[in-house]
């Protein structure tokens, strides 16, 4: 585990290592670039080998929209977006309303009615 800082190089005898992110000031989304030098037991470096890696945000922000449960005929209401979420340190950039149509549900039909033959009792037995 390792706290990396821009220009400071961490030397290891691992040939991994972890980058540690602290939760509370994780790294911003954006590419960021990782050097490595390998150093022999005679003491020879190599040249230094660079990757990038992108952080991403992959986190999905929750939407939340309260509304009143009713609205007067012929008046306004508002619908508030207010609640709505991202995981730090994500920030909602914009929301984007939009009034959509309400599913087609099955409308109940008559029970059937099953009709059977009139059962005629049966002659008890002699």
């Amino acid at each position: 585990m390792a706290t990396f800082s821009l220009n400071t190089p961490i030397e290891t005898i691992e040939p991994k290592i972890e980058v540690t992110v602290d939760p509370a000031q994780p790294l911003a989304a954006g590419v960021y670039r990782f050097q490595l030098v390998v150093v022999d037991d005679s003491g020879n470096a190599s040249d230094p080998q660079v990757v990038e890696v992108v952080v991403k945000d992959l986190q999905r922000p929750t939407a939340v929209i309260d509304a009143p449960p009713q609205a007067e005929f012929g008046k306004s209401f508002t619908l508030s977006g207010e609640r709505s979420t991202d995981l730090p340190p994500g920030k909602i950039a914009k929301y984007i309303w939009q009034m959509v149509p309400i599913p087609q549900r099955p409308i109940p039909g008559p029970i059937p009615i099953i009709r059977r033959p009139p059962v005629s009792p049966t002659p008890p037995n002699p």
